[in-house]
């Protein structure tokens, strides 16, 4: 990893990929996001602060946990200006995260554990399939294949331009 010596305040998009792991990509993906700033050089270059590494990171390991890009951007809004995200910042959000993480697992393991009643069902029972319908949500008001004609339908309906 290329070291950058502590005099260079300012970092090159190149600079923050490099000792970040991030794609330069993806580094212009999170300013146009609000998730990271940088200035531009009188030639139009990106120059970032040095505390971007450590946003970006703190990006990056949301990001691996599955916390979407919305609600992280909401939690660094919720930073000073300048400051970068501490170690008490990263213990309070994965608490406040760890609700919405153990209910994606929960529906996850359920969806893995009836995956195989998939296999045999061949989906012509859409009625009770708890992929297609879960909680049978739907069973009460159609059966069957008329809930994939439904779907299409509506699918349809939102693709076709208006008139």
């Amino acid at each position: 990893m290329p070291q950058i010596p502590e005099k260079i305040h300012e970092l090159t998009v190149g600079q923050v990929s490099a000792r970040s792991g991030a794609a330069v990509s993806a580094l212009h993906f999170y300013e146009s996001k609000g998730l990271i700033a940088s200035r531009r050089t009188p030639g139009n270059q990106r120059r970032y602060t040095r505390d971007t590494l450590r946003r970006v990171a703190f990006i990056r390991a949301a990001q691996r946990v599955g916390i979407p890009l919305a609600t992280i951007r909401g939690a660094l809004a919720e930073l000073p200006e300048e400051r970068t995200p501490t170690r008490e910042d990263w213990a309070h959000l994965s608490q406040t995260w760890r609700g919405e993480l153990d209910e994606r697992i929960r529906q996850l393991a359920r969806l893995r554990d009836h995956l195989t009643d998939c296999i045999g069902c061949g989906c012509l029972s859409l009625e009770t399939c708890v992929l297609s319908n879960p909680d049978d949500v739907s069973g009460e008001r159609l059966t069957g294949s008329r809930l994939m004609a439904e779907r299409q339908e509506r699918q349809g309906s939102r693709e076709r331009p208006a008139r």
